[in-house]
């Protein structure tokens, strides 16, 4: 069973900058590198929405339109983590984020909430205006 441990979340002020961490371990599939990456977050009231992927070399990256331009997703399969660089914070990015990892043996990117089969616990954003 995957394992995610997301950290970073926080409260910042609009416009400024937070930067979201999720460690991965106990793989029952391969390594690391054979999951995609994706982050979500969900605001009181909301359904779960997508925000960022990642393919499981880094070299394919989605994002919704609400955080392009915005927010930057990378990984690092060495030390089994990805990020979520997030600049330019507005009060509507306020939510629960969720790190997500879905095994893709043919290096598809999963961009739905129900594609993905493992999670983490969750780091709330806050920005206030």
């Amino acid at each position: 069973q995957v394992q995610l441990a997301e950290s970073g979340g926080g409260l910042v002020q609009a416009g400024g900058p937070l930067r979201l961490s999720c460690a991965a371990s106990g793989y029952t599939f391969g390594t690391f590198n054979n999951y995609a990456m994706g982050w979500f977050r969900q605001a009181p009231g909301q359904e779960r929405e997508f925000v960022a992927a990642i393919s499981w070399s880094g070299g394919t990256t989605y994002y919704s339109d609400s955080v392009k331009g915005r927010f930057t997703i990378s990984r690092d399969n060495a030390k089994a983590t990805v990020s979520l660089q997030m600049n330019s914070l507005k009060p509507e990015d306020t939510a629960v984020h969720y790190c997500a990892a879905d095994y893709s043996q043919f290096g598809v990117v999963a961009l739905r909430v129900d594609e993905y089969d493992h999670w983490g616990q969750g780091t709330q954003v806050t920005v206030s205006s």
